[in-house]
């Protein structure tokens, strides 16, 4: 019987081969939001690795939202054919294709993080090198010495709503199946949100029903375009100790699941300056509890991400049903053939896990053989 890790999970008319997914990660490699083969070769090596869903990095809706000149874009219909070529790799691998669809917001305009991620007072936009036009839900800055946003007229929301039916169009015409909307770490959605940023008085903002307008109308402009037969997840900060809980996290995705969301992604903090908890460094799986209470509470898929590390600890989390899918980043940075090591360790043979026969083979050989060694990347538990 094979490990829940690499059960197929159906999704709609999409089937996930395994529970295994590449969370989305910003490489800042794009040339004014036009990807290359960098991307091609960065997000292959993980379908050729055995994961079941690999992310494109958040990938903006509007020049306005980048977080820095090197964010990838689907703006305009110049970015399908490069994004076309990658989905075309990672479905032969066996693999499925998604794509995180962003703003950033008040937290747009800034260096790469390898400069400093500091926040550009003055800048040239990513598209023509004109004005860099700063915009959030209101005129309230991130933090102390961040540049203050132009709030966003009710008419500029509506437009702004339809960029993200324009961007979930050209994403099924470049081939993803999944679209994950952004809506966590202090990014528009987010903004909107929070009763920290979100100071409008207008019907985007004051109450619980007001602030998630933003998110459900988004939400319903994508469904416009995005097929039936295809998954729509939500990136949410679960908790982020800027007055959002836990409580207000499982309301709100009853409230997405009723207008066709799927899955709900549970990251947590980044509307303000401080991380979560700083004082506390986190721990492996530290952010698994909201994926289980949203998935028991608003009755929904959750993906849980987060310091999940190894094997056995995110065979554990599908096991004591506390997420239906397990998101890794940085750990697949580290091993981008995970699912291939998570598989032996687990007493699988890769074959068998959907990795390419390419190296399944080999692989098997190996493991028939006799040899009684194991992988470099050899451990057992935590």
């Amino acid at each position: 019987m094979a490990p829940m890790l690499f059960s197929p999970l159906d999704l709609r008319g999409v089937r996930l081969k395994n529970r295994i997914v590449l969370a989305p990660m910003l490489t800042y490699a794009a040339e004014h939001g036009r990807i290359s083969d960098w991307h091609l070769a960065h997000l292959g090596k993980f379908a050729v690795g055995g994961v079941g869903l690999v992310f494109m990095e958040s990938t903006k809706v509007d020049p306005r939202g980048c977080t820095t000149i090197r964010d990838a874009g689907l703006w305009k219909d110049d970015f399908i054919e490069p994004l076309r070529r990658v989905t075309d790799f990672i479905k032969a691998q066996g693999a499925v294709p998604g794509i995180q669809l962003s703003h950033s917001g008040r937290k747009a305009r800034h260096s790469v993080p390898w400069e400093g991620r500091a926040p550009l007072l003055q800048a040239v936009n990513v598209e023509d090198g004109g004005e860099w036009d700063l915009i959030g839900p209101s005129a309230a800055p991130h933090a102390e010495g961040y540049p203050v946003p132009r709030e966003l007229t009710s008419g500029e929301i509506k437009d702004l709503i339809g960029t993200w039916g324009q961007a979930a169009d050209r994403a099924r015409r470049a081939g993803f199946d999944v679209i994950e909307l952004h809506a966590a770490h202090g990014y528009l959605i987010h903004e909107f949100l929070s009763p920290d940023a979100n100071r409008r008085t207008d019907a985007y903002g004051g109450s619980f029903a007001n602030r998630i307008r933003f998110a459900v109308e988004v939400v319903d402009e994508v469904r416009r375009y995005w097929p039936d037969e295809k998954p729509l997840f939500v990136r949410i900060s679960s908790v982020d100790d800027m007055g959002w809980t836990i409580e207000d996290s499982v309301a709100l995705a009853r409230v997405l699941k009723a207008h066709g969301v799927d899955v709900i992604d549970c990251s947590s903090g980044g509307i303000g300056s401080h991380t979560l908890d700083a004082a506390q460094p986190p721990d492996y799986g530290y952010q698994v509890p909201f994926a289980e209470r949203i998935r028991t509470g608003a009755d929904i898929i959750t993906m849980a991400v987060g310091l999940i590390i190894h094997a056995d600890q995110a065979e554990s989390i599908l096991n004591e049903g506390r997420a239906d899918l397990v998101a890794l980043g940085r750990e697949l940075l580290h091993n981008p053939n995970w699912s291939i090591d998570a598989a032996q360790k687990l007493g699988y043979m890769p074959s068998s896990a959907g990795i390419p026969e390419a190296y399944g083979y080999w692989l098997d050989k190996r493991s028939a053989s006799g040899f009684a060694g194991k992988p470099s990347t050899w451990q057992r538990g935590i």
